[in-house]
């Protein structure tokens, strides 16, 4: 099985050595702390607790926390399944950010399961490092070494080419016809046009549609059509 040793200088994404994201004004960022080290967890807790761009959560609070930080060597699979208890308790998924040496790849897509945002290597963990990660993965931005990147690639490929692809569907969960509709859709063709255009009834279209929007768990079509926009498939 492939391991990772997270290196410093094996990083991607929008943070970089030397340079972090400088968190923008507003409102901090709610932040759960975990660390195998007790006194080290007292640490990162009074240095990061006097940051204005953060606000650490424990106790009752820890299950409104934005992002969940986690310090750790190694991460094995008790680590995981010490943040899946505390991913279970939260009012909302919280972003995950690992700081740590060496993962497995095994333990990277259990990670991305629990919602992982950004691995961040030990070595390399500044403060203004961790403020810059942090405020990053509560936008939605992550930060992984290449060759994490590459394995989940891999995955992603294996895939689409061994379930999807044989049963008509796409990385984002839509079938080749749905993502036709869409692409017409996002035209501001209407039903009628779109039956034309593919030389189907108008009946199927609006059955394609519903069928999509029921089983995506979408508002509308407007919905349907910016879903698939995030998702890269259209």
């Amino acid at each position: 099985m492939r391991a990772l040793a997270v290196a410093p200088t094996a990083t991607t994404g929008p943070t970089v050595p030397g340079s972090p994201v400088r968190p923008r004004p507003g409102r901090p960022v709610t932040v759960g702390v975990h660390s195998d080290d007790p006194l080290g967890r007292e640490a990162v807790q009074a240095y990061l607790g006097g940051r204005r761009e953060i606000e650490i959560v424990s106790g009752d609070r820890r299950a409104d926390a934005e992002v969940l930080l986690w310090f750790t060597p190694h991460v094995t699979d008790e680590t995981l399944e010490a943040i899946g208890v505390v991913v279970a308790d939260a009012a909302r998924p919280p972003r995950l950010v690992l700081v740590t040496e060496t993962m497995r790849e095994q333990h990277l897509w259990r990670a991305v399961a629990l919602g992982l945002s950004a691995v961040v290597p030990r070595t390399a963990a500044t403060w203004d490092r961790v403020v810059g990660v942090v405020t990053a993965a509560r936008a939605g931005r992550g930060e992984m070494p290449p060759v994490a990147v590459g394995w989940l690639l891999d995955q992603v490929r294996a895939l689409q080419a061994d379930v999807l692809g044989p049963a008509g569907l796409t990385v984002a969960g839509l079938t080749t016809r749905e993502v036709e509709v869409l692409r017409l859709l996002a035209d501001g063709l209407d039903t009628v046009e779109i039956a034309t255009t593919l030389r189907y009834s108008e009946r199927t279209i609006k059955n394609v549609i519903h069928g999509m929007i029921s089983r995506l768990g979408l508002r509308n079509r407007s919905h349907a059509v910016a879903y698939a926009l995030r998702a890269g498939a259209l």
